[in-house]
């Protein structure tokens, strides 16, 4: 096994030895760096096909501007913890199912190609910018006046996700009531994994709102800070460097969100205690992507008992959809550089979206009647 370094003028990187058999280990360490500096460390191979593997490390260098997958531990990425050869032995083929083994055992090796780069680098793939539709057009199916509102990545929409500015929720609301159809006075909010944490949010401070189902959310801002005339919820931060790759490439994100109990986290909780109408919050326990029963109750803790409800399925995963939607535990997302697990096991998910959907009818059913519904 041969190693090949790009050339660096200010960051070395040195690999011992050089030349290797592939079941002897090598020894990677890069210096010269800042201290904590985060970088990531790419393997990269070509096998005799032309498949490509790669793998990747997040890391924090040391306060000598070191790191060292001997004595460090990976934050993310193919892998995560202290594996001294974690870079050859977590690659992954571009092209799934591809399995990588020497065929010309007696003919030129294998190259390794190994990059730093500054910062937390995950390869770019084309992302899904449409709005997905399918639900409301469910709902408005069975009578209900709906409105499926995009708030990023869409049109003219800001293709990042900056800030929750709840006026534009406030001005959605209030066009969908003021429709001749609507009868009104409430409407009611439906809300997937970020859309959960909007509707909740609408649920707290915009009193149009009387019905709201959350599905596999937060009880807490992530990643953006909600703002709603003077006042401003800071966010928790994602820590992204904690991201792992699942064995077919997609980014598994249930390390990367913060412990939301942990008291410098408090004021990023959003106050469901202020919500005045009623919210039914519907978990799937394998959710792959955050650990929604836990948020959920910790927003039913703030709330009055009989102000909500929780739906909770073993077995299911993040995307609980209408009976008939098939298992998705993978899938490429809008504002994704990769594919993202969403976990769930077919059977079990099956029966939840079955039984959730004749529960979400008919609670809105009870508190909007055929008035109106938004779907986020």
């Amino acid at each position: 096994m041969l190693i090949s370094l790009p050339r660096c003028t200010m960051v070395e990187v040195t690999v011992t030895p050089q030349s290797s058999l592939a079941d002897r280990p090598v020894k990677v360490q890069v210096r010269g760096l800042s201290p904590s500096q985060p970088v990531t460390l790419r393997a990269l191979l070509t096998d005799e096909h032309g498949e490509r593997f790669q793998a990747r490390a997040f890391f924090r260098a040391d306060e000598a501007g070191e790191v060292d997958p001997e004595r460090h531990a990976a934050l993310g990425g193919s892998y995560a913890g202290v594996w001294p050869m974690g870079l050859f032995w977590f690659l992954q083929p571009d092209t799934l199912f591809r399995r990588l083994v020497k065929r010309d055992v007696a003919g030129s090796p294998f190259l390794v190609l190994l990059e730093v780069f500054d910062g937390f680098q995950v390869v770019t793939r084309p992302q899904d910018h449409g709005l997905i539709e399918s639900r409301a057009g469910l709902l408005a199916s069975r009578g209900f006046a709906v409105l499926a509102l995009a708030f990023f990545a869409y049109d003219d929409l800001p293709r990042t996700l900056t800030q929750l500015d709840l006026e534009y929720f406030e001005e959605a609301a209030e066009l969908l009531l003021r429709h001749p159809k609507v009868r009104g006075p409430g409407l009611g909010v439906v809300g997937v994994s970020k859309g959960a944490e909007v509707a909740l949010a609408m649920a707290t401070f915009l009193p149009q709102v009387v019905a709201t189902v959350w599905i596999n959310g937060t009880a807490f801002l992530h990643g953006n800070p909600l703002l709603y005339k003077d006042l401003r919820i800071p966010p928790i931060p994602y820590y992204t460097e904690r991201v792992t790759f699942t064995e077919v490439g997609a980014l598994d994100n249930s390390s990367v969100f913060a412990d939301p109990r942990a008291p410098a986290y408090s004021a990023s909780a959003i106050p469901a205690e202020k919500v005045r109408g009623k919210v039914l919050f519907v978990v799937g326990e394998d959710d792959r992507s955050f650990n929604s029963k836990l948020f959920a109750e910790l927003a039913m803790a703030r709330m009055p008992p009989e102000s909500c409800r929780l739906l909770s399925y073993p077995g299911a995963g993040h995307l609980i959809e209408p009976p008939g939607s098939p298992l998705c535990s993978t899938s490429s997302i809008r504002g994704s550089p990769r594919p993202v697990a969403w976990g769930g096991e077919a059977h079990a998910h099956a029966k939840a979206q079955e039984h959730s959907w004749q529960e979400i009818i008919q609670f809105l059913e009870l508190h909007l009647g055929s008035a109106a519904t938004m779907k986020l």
